[in-house]
């Protein structure tokens, strides 16, 4: 059996790197990964942490692309992958474009689709947006739906898709964080990670992860998130971590309003 793993974006990296490494050691079946690179800088992190060495990369990242000429990209990259590797199974990951888009060349080729993390769903074809729609349209073209939990399955079972059809399978971010706590423990590198993050650990405050850059936020969305986020940080008990998408629609705003704000760390992508 060929199988082909398509992603484009950093979290369809994270989570699919457990996919990828089980498929290549799998017997019987000939494994290739094409990345389409939907993001650039924040994909080659992640594949570089998980030493995933694609055979194909599409290159497609442009800046302030809109989500036709990047779904158009995808697929006619696609299209040529398909009628080159012939693939019996194409996996795919999530609810982004890439996703979306690599489903459709999938189903032009007369390939079957494997969707890893089906069935989410919020019932707003808006929010969030293009990722809802993305999700439906991607359950339509797909054979084997892999749902993270059983509330993933029974939306796909209200939408008609066959109960034979469906596998329960946990999520695999799960599986991909484990293997990154393992192989810091067993490496000086959870050490440098420790010192390089002293700062923001050795406090009485409390931590809050911050993580914000949705399409649909863009423009206010983004500056009230960042004026609450200012008004948390003045309680006195927390201190804020935010690692802040590369996106311009995210970095103007966050840093605009956030970077002088105490008890507000703005750090990079980290990987």
């Amino acid at each position: 059996m060929k199988v082909l793993t398509v992603f484009g974006t950093r979290p369809e990296a994270i989570k699919l790197a457990p996919v990828v490494k089980a498929l290549a050691d799998a017997p019987g079946i000939e494994s290739q990964v094409c990345v389409t690179a939907q993001h650039r800088e924040m994909l080659d992190q992640v594949l570089d942490l998980f030493e995933i060495t694609p055979d194909v990369d599409l290159d497609v990242m442009r800046q302030r692309q809109s989500l036709a000429e990047l779904t158009g990209s995808v697929l006619h990259g696609l299209t040529g992958v398909v009628e080159s590797f012939e693939p019996d199974f194409m996996v795919v990951q999530g609810d982004t474009t890439t996703t979306f888009a690599a489903s459709l060349a999938a189903y032009y080729g007369h390939v079957h689709v494997a969707h890893v993390e089906a069935g989410l769903r919020t019932g707003n074809m808006y929010s969030p947006w293009p990722e809802e729609g993305n999700r439906k349209l991607t359950s339509a073209l797909t054979r084997l739906h892999f749902a993270p939990t059983d509330k993933s399955r029974d939306n796909l079972l209200r939408e008609g898709i066959a109960p034979e059809v469906i596998e329960v399978t946990g999520n695999t971010v799960i599986d991909a964080l484990l293997n990154v706590v393992e192989d810091l423990r067993n490496k000086a590198k959870g050490q440098d990670l420790a010192e390089k993050f002293a700062h923001l650990t050795n406090t009485e405050r409390r931590m809050v992860l911050v993580t914000g850059h949705r399409r649909e936020s863009f423009g206010s969305g983004m500056e009230n998130i960042c004026r609450s986020l200012v008004t948390l940080a003045e309680r006195g008990d927390v201190t804020l971590v935010y690692p802040v998408h590369l996106n311009p629609n995210v970095q103007e705003p966050v840093k605009r309003i956030l970077s002088d704000a105490e008890h507000v760390h703005l750090l990079p992508p980290q990987d």
